[in-house]
């Protein structure tokens, strides 16, 4: 995760990987580290299915943690990101670049 508000990484964020089925089973939780990257891949290897995912990002409560001015309520408070997985061998890299106003997200090298 990028900070494109304040240009640093965006550490100590709350990321939580969900399968996206029926049930919106949560798989994995996790907390960006000082580069705004996860210290290991939410799912191994052998996890990776073929299917929809949900990334919700805890952005509301990073921000609130800056010296920047927001609103309160925050417009941002999370950020899903709906996704599938075709390919469970391919490398599945989904960046955030952040502010507390907006945000863009890609499918990474």
């Amino acid at each position: 995760m990028l900070d494109t508000a304040q240009g640093r990484p965006a550490a100590g964020v709350r990321v939580r990987l969900y399968g996206a089925g029926g049930d919106h089973e949560l798989l994995r939780e996790a907390t960006t580290n000082a580069h705004g990257r996860l210290d290991q891949p939410l799912l191994a290897p052998g996890e990776v299915k073929v299917g929809r995912y949900r990334l919700v990002f805890d952005i509301g409560a990073y921000f609130a943690g800056s010296s920047l001015t927001l609103a309160d309520p925050p417009f941002l408070d999370e950020v899903t990101i709906a996704f599938a997985i075709a390919e469970p061998g391919a490398h599945y890299h989904v960046p955030l670049l952040v502010a507390p106003w907006g945000y863009t997200t890609y499918r990474g090298s």
